[in-house]
């Protein structure tokens, strides 16, 4: 990142903010080489499998101007474990890339902080990456181990499986709408809400112990009814759900009916995890949420597919099935290349 206006240079960035303060790395005994080379090495264990995944941050498209640094940086590797927690992976590393106009010393250092903090967090160091000048993007590249055969994928769901979410699902979207100006929130109910948003918890740990347990799980990003049609198509199968036993927290529930469906159903940048599994696993997975303190909802079923293409049926809170009007708002997961 050079150019006249910069007083650090690519290499000196990298040094002062990125190769020092964490810990991960020298506690990693799978990752002998880290930052500092052409390339890092990881070893690989012969039972296990990497699970790798990337996730791209725009200013103006995923944050707004301005976004406190601090924040940003544990999102923005938080946003990428909660892949790896989606596929039962456990955490082994990342790589950072990011533009800026500037190097902002004073932004780096409290966005830097951020990403290492949550790297140590979760034993996952930062092992190497590239910076340029350029409109603020970050896109980071994580790894994880999988036990060989382990991974959760997304094509596993059966008929007659049930259909599960972690935590609780649209705060994240009621958060954007106050401070869009779109709901009023109180300062107490924004400060719940807005924490949602710019702090997601990556369930790790849920993913882990869910190995032996689902069928099928991804991690909702994009809005929980959207994401599940990925599942549905991948598995051809399709999935009934029951819009009242989606999981939603005292805040959203302030709002109206319609508000609560639309943000529950297709909110998005939830960063829960979706996952199915056979009806006989229920007891293991009330217990597993009990020792995680973790809440975990049965919000549906697999059913047999009835078209050519997957789809979600929604069920009412009067148990009858939604129409195809009714459904197509809740149905739309939030798409980063809409207008």
């Amino acid at each position: 990142m050079h150019s006249p206006s910069n007083p650090i240079g690519e290499f000196d960035l990298i040094e002062r903010f990125f190769k020092t303060g964490t810990s991960a790395t020298e506690q990693n005994e799978n990752i002998p080489l880290g930052i500092g080379d052409d390339c890092a090495l990881i070893k690989q264990a012969t039972d296990s499998e990497i699970a790798i995944t990337t996730d791209m941050l725009v200013e103006g498209r995923h944050f707004f101007a301005g976004a406190d640094p601090e924040q940003l940086g544990r999102k923005a590797l938080a946003v990428n474990l909660s892949d790896l927690a989606a596929m039962g992976a456990e955490p082994l590393g990342f790589t950072l890339a990011i533009a800026m106009p500037k190097a902002d010393i004073a932004w780096l250092e409290a966005f830097s902080k951020g990403l290492l903090d949550s790297a140590n967090l979760y034993g996952c160091p930062l092992i190497g990456g590239d910076t340029t000048a350029g409109p603020l993007t970050l896109s980071i590249t994580a790894l994880g181990n999988i036990p060989q055969g382990k991974a959760i994928r997304r094509s596993g769901a059966k008929i007659e499986d049930d259909v599960w979410v972690s935590g609780n699902v649209g705060d994240a979207r009621l958060a954007l709408a106050a401070l869009r100006h779109e709901i009023p929130l109180s300062a107490e109910d924004l400060k719940q809400v807005e924490k949602r948003m710019h702090q997601p918890t990556p369930r790790i740990e849920l993913g882990i112990c869910l190995r032996d347990i689902a069928t099928a799980a991804l991690d909702i990003s994009d809005g929980l009814l959207g994401d599940l049609n990925h599942v549905l198509k991948q598995s051809q199968v399709d999935a009934q759900i029951f819009l009242n036993q989606i999981p939603k927290s005292e805040t959203l529930k302030k709002q109206s009916t319609d508000i609560q469906n639309q943000f529950a159903a297709s909110g998005g940048d939830d960063y829960e995890i979706c996952f199915t599994a056979p009806n006989h696993q229920r007891e293991a997975i009330k217990k597993l949420s009990k020792s995680l303190d973790l809440p975990l909802t049965l919000i549906g079923r697999i059913i047999p597919i009835k078209n050519k293409n997957p789809q979600v049926h929604l069920i009412n809170s009067d148990g009858a099935t939604m129409s195809a009007i009714e459904s197509k708002k809740l149905l739309q997961s939030f798409d980063h290349f809409s207008s």
